[in-house]
């Protein structure tokens, strides 16, 4: 069959935006990681009076979130899935 196409069936094509498929991401990280990154280290830096540990702390785990975002943008996912699986269930 010569021109036949597999994704040009008529009335099956379906124009699917990008941002229904890509991660939410705040900043290059994970948002629930960002927002929560975020909650800790202004609890640190506001609560305790500790600005610099507070502003370390959000520098560094930001960094690291955005590290393994690039990486694999659902590594929080994936590392949920992989704790659920007990250690001795061998795939």
């Amino acid at each position: 069959m010569a021109g036949y196409d597999d994704d040009a069936v008529s009335g099956f094509h379906v124009p699917v935006h990008r941002s229904l498929t890509d991660p939410i991401l705040l900043g290059g990280a994970p948002r629930a990681v960002a927002i929560a990154n975020g909650t800790l280290a202004a609890a640190i830096a506001l609560g305790l009076r500790l600005w610099l540990i507070g502003a370390v702390f959000w520098i560094v785990g930001h960094t690291l979130a955005v590290c393994g975002a690039k990486r694999d943008p659902l590594f929080i996912e994936v590392g949920r899935r992989h704790l659920r699986y007990p250690a001795w269930l061998r795939a």
